[in-house]
């Protein structure tokens, strides 16, 4: 029998015994939907923090629940951080969706289904007008303006989002933690429209292994820069730090009567990870534009339309990159071997109709604008047939990092700027018309700032 005393200092230890066993973690959140650049379709991710099946159960709102199963895979994201904490990325793609439908869904196994969402299938007309909402420098901590987002999205106001550049702050800190937490907070979004992204320098540690991991954007480029011509392509799942493919960096997709690039602004300033990346995402983005140009093509989608974190161009007081003559992104780089090959004539010679920017914390609308010269359409009217692209920068979301100041002397090609938190509305309206508007969450909502941007004749031929 057990001494009284032994048995006393056994059910001492009982809790820190139980506390040892680990929790068990096949419960699916962080859900998010995007589109892979193929009409009829959409990719489903999520996290879960043990290994289990990869399943969506969806069917129309109205019908049968769950009428429909669609099975998926799980690749296994070790972050680098110092606890090496492993996660299981699932994704799920959903095909023969019928354009401008709602789907109702959940996600998971029969170890752990999430809540119920739903999702309204892509419209694959050239006709449809798309909503966006757009923003980049979203973090985990001050996050102003996601309430507001959320609660829009939620009420249907937009088709898909575009998020450029900047997510968490940062998705690597904490073990990664950070990074799930501003997962579970953008999902009240993200579960409900596309979500589509680009990489931003908070990207950066550890080769952008977060990024490329929790994000599934179309093509082969690991999702940092992408472009879809109506041709699937199974992604490929980096190891994390590794010095591959570069997932979910660049891409481009149709939507309506626009043609869109997201590409990454980092190979620029991050040269260790690969200055060959610098050249192939150029070379990409000229087949890309070179494809989008062809007269058939053209004459559908005649809206060209970029984004990238990093601006050309901007007033802010910071001394960033956009602030000085020689910007990489504009001009390139001198002192790399061979010399690296800038964006601006780039995008000028294919005619791109529209540059949507991040990374300053800061609204700021720029009238159109090359070779650091002002290209309006008219004096009166600056963005009817202007005759260079537009710039809209749009990093004011809300992080940590507060807003930024402005310069006391801005350039001429600064039209308005405001250093309120917020984000950016943009509907694609039809082939000669998109309405962009800036709306402030400091001012509860209220639009201050807004412009139509009309052109009769898209391509290089229209700056003439």
């Amino acid at each position: 029998m057990m001494p009284v005393h032994a048995a006393c200092a056994l059910l001492s230890l009982a809790p820190l015994l139980v506390l040892s066993v680990p929790p068990i973690w096949t419960q699916p959140e962080q859900v998010h939907l995007s589109y892979p650049g193929v009409p009829g379709s959409m990719v489903v991710t999520w996290t879960t923090f043990n290994k289990t099946e990869s399943n969506v159960e969806y069917g129309l709102l109205g019908g049968r629940l769950f009428e429909v199963t669609a099975g998926g895979n799980d690749t296994l994201f070790v972050d680098s951080g110092e606890e090496k904490r492993k996660m299981f990325i699932h994704r799920v793609t959903l095909t023969g969706l019928k354009p401008a439908a709602t789907y109702v869904y959940h996600c998971g196994s029969d170890e752990g289904w999430s809540d119920v969402f739903s999702f309204t299938a892509l419209n694959d007309s050239a006709s449809f007008s798309p909503r966006f909402a757009l923003y980049g420098d979203l973090g985990n901590e001050n996050p102003q303006s996601l309430a507001r987002l959320q609660k829009e999205t939620q009420l249907g106001m937009y088709d898909v989002i575009l998020h450029i550049g900047d997510f968490a702050y940062d998705m690597h800190e904490d073990n990664a933690r950070i990074g799930d937490e501003f997962m579970r907070q953008i999902q009240s979004i993200a579960a409900y429209v596309p979500y589509m992204t680009c990489p931003g320098n908070h990207e950066a540690p550890y080769n952008f292994s977060n990024y490329r991991n929790r994000f599934s954007m179309p093509g082969q480029t690991e999702s940092l820069w992408y472009s879809k011509h109506g041709r699937a392509v199974r992604l490929r799942q980096p190891r994390d730090g590794s010095r591959g493919k570069q997932r979910s960096l660049l891409l481009s997709w149709n939507l309506g009567s626009a043609h869109i690039i997201s590409f990454s602004t980092e190979v620029y300033f991050y040269l260790e990870f690969g200055l060959e990346l610098l050249f192939k995402q150029y070379e990409w983005l000229k087949k890309d534009l070179e494809e989008a140009n062809k007269p058939e093509n053209r004459a559908v989608r005649p809206w060209i339309i970029t984004m990238g974190h990093r601006p050309m161009y901007c007033s802010d007081d910071d001394q960033d990159d956009c602030t000085t003559f020689d910007s990489y992104v504009r001009l390139g780089r001198n002192d790399t071997k061979p010399p690296a090959p800038g964006l601006e004539d780039l995008f000028y010679i294919y005619g791109v109709d529209l540059e949507l920017w991040a990374h300053e914390h800061t609204y700021e609308r720029l009238w159109p604008v090359y070779g650091d010269k002002v290209f309006n359409g008219s004096k009166e009217q600056p963005y009817v047939n202007p005759k260079a692209p537009v710039h809209i920068i749009t990093g004011s979301a809300g992080c940590r990092e507060k807003t930024d100041r402005f310069n006391l002397n801005p350039k001429e090609w600064s039209a308005l700027r405001s250093t309120d938190y917020g984000y950016t509305r943009m509907q694609v309206v039809n082939t000669t018309h998109v309405y962009l508007e800036q709306v402030s969450d400091d001012q509860y909502g209220k639009v201050i700032d807004s412009i139509w941007v009309v052109k009769e004749k898209h391509g290089f031929s229209a700056w003439f």
